[in-house]
């Protein structure tokens, strides 16, 4: 009896150490079952093509993406410039509440230094982390950053710059000095790796023909379509420059019903506009030129990176988040670049594609904010809770049925009291001195005409006056544009 019990006592140990172990291995399947996820984030880049925003814009791996994905027709930036858009990407937190309301608020060692970034978040949760590019444009704390990614990140720069030539300046602007060597259209005819944009591509595209052991957070980060307003030949050629014309969101006096905030911020760049835009028709055409070009050399670069995930083991269980971190005007209310809140700042080309969807292909009208992506992967990925609240929602509900309504309007601000919301009809805008504006999209998608003094559209304001925030957080700094 004894050697049985024996017998039986070393089988039910046995037993217990298989069970074990098919709960560590059931467990590590189930955390590699887990989706991968591919963020790409484009800089600066309006509806031109992806959207209706210009005839003749060439964006073909766009097309395709948003042909197996989910596209959001009213999407719109948490900030209308990069740095504190990519920071509410990243920490899931309006600007409103962290201060990094402009370029320069250095938000990830001031208010931000102790709230944990997706890439943090998704290491924690399991993840690989890859990323490659443009991503926070901004200072982290010595040693974060290596800390962020697996891998170590090439990050590149805005460059190669136009040549001397081909720079566009402001009168008596001093050769070399400011953001002179910004304003420029130059056809590249060197190398396509002269640009880190190619080889951040042949990075990701690397990363993503590899196997992995764990799930990974791939972010991959262009520097295009912002100026300089250089690429490869082969997109200018693209486009015919006597074809290319004033585009359709720009009209003469357009600023003629806008208060003197707006004002202000159209005014944002000096001589910029008198030197490059109306009074100077060849100048605004070169540079509508650039920006198609780097348009379509941006979207060259997003296609081989999804080809890549397409054409790899990974295509069935990878999330796609592709999204810009601000809108563009290129003439559209008298201005050029962004750091305005009307819809060609805010604005943003955004997709997502989740494998299996049946949904992929359709268009959700509903208006959605960039915020909203940092909840949405915390419900898709089955994330670990971050000790902070996000400010977004989760697109799930849009993704699952598109037809989902809420009641909830995109959400931008560019400081302190200086706010702007977009319902799907609707933009209303508030400046600090109490001034607004209001545009119907129904009846005017170009933002040409402020209702904002209409009596009859007083219940439309004071519906969107419900959701200015009660406190805005003290502005970080740093600098316009």
């Amino acid at each position: 009896m004894l050697l049985i019990t024996q017998k039986y006592g070393q089988c039910s140990r046995v037993a217990f150490c298989l069970l074990a172990i098919l709960s560590i291995i059931s467990s590590t399947l189930h955390a590699d079952d887990r989706p991968n996820v591919v963020v790409i984030i484009t800089d600066d880049q309006n509806g031109y093509g992806f959207y209706d925003g210009y005839p003749g814009a060439q964006v073909p791996a766009m097309d395709r993406l948003k042909e197996s994905a989910v596209t959001f027709q009213h999407a719109y930036t948490a900030a209308p410039v990069c740095e504190p858009s990519r920071a509410a990407f990243f920490s899931g937190l309006y600007p409103h509440t962290s201060g990094a309301y402009r370029n320069g608020a250095d938000p990830w060692r001031k208010t931000l230094a102790d709230i944990e970034s997706l890439p943090e978040l998704f290491q924690r949760s399991g993840y690989t982390t890859f990323g490659a590019g443009k991503l926070f444009h901004a200072r982290l704390a010595e040693g974060r950053e290596k800390a962020l990614w697996d891998n170590d990140v090439f990050h590149g720069g805005f460059g190669p710059f136009p040549r001397e030539e081909d720079i566009i300046r402001d009168p008596g602007e001093v050769p070399d000095a400011g953001g002179s060597k910004f304003w420029g259209v130059s056809e590249w005819t060197g190398p396509d790796e002269d640009f880190p944009d190619t080889v951040n591509a042949n990075s990701s595209i690397e990363f993503l023909q590899k196997a992995h052991q764990k799930p990974f957070f791939l972010v991959y980060g262009l520097w295009r379509p912002h100026n300089p307003y250089t690429a490869p030949k082969r997109f200018f050629d693209l486009y015919d420059p006597a074809k290319i014309t004033a585009p359709p969101g720009y009209k003469e006096g357009d600023l003629y019903d806008v208060p003197p905030g707006g004002r202000r911020l159209s005014d944002i760049w000096g001589q910029r506009w008198l030197n490059s835009g109306k009074a100077h028709p060849e100048n605004w055409k070169r540079i509508l030129h650039g920006y198609l070009a780097a348009t379509s050399f941006a979207d060259w670069n997003v296609g081989r990176v999804l080809d890549a995930l397409d054409s790899s083991a990974h295509a069935d269980n990878t999330i796609v988040i592709f999204w810009s971190d601000n809108g563009y005007h290129l003439g559209e209310k008298n201005h050029f670049e962004k750091a305005t809140l009307w819809e060609w700042s805010a604005r943003i080309p955004a997709a997502v594609r989740i494998p299996g969807n049946p949904n992929n292909g359709q268009v959700v009208e509903q208006p959605i904010v960039s915020i909203d992506f940092f909840t949405t992967l915390l419900d898709y990925c089955s994330l670990e809770q971050p000790a902070h609240e996000p400010g977004g929602l989760s697109l799930r509900p849009l993704l699952e049925d598109p037809d989902t309504k809420w009641q909830r309007p995109a959400i931008t601000t560019y400081g302190e009291k200086l706010f702007s919301a977009r319902s799907e009809r609707y933009r209303y805008i508030r400046y600090p001195d109490g001034e607004e504006e209001l545009y119907d999209h129904d009846k005017d998608p170009n933002e040409f005409i402020n209702l904002a003094n209409k009596p009859d559209y007083k219940f439309i304001i004071d519906r969107f006056k419900k959701w200015i925030p009660e406190q805005f957080a003290t502005d970080l700094g740093g600098r316009n544009g």
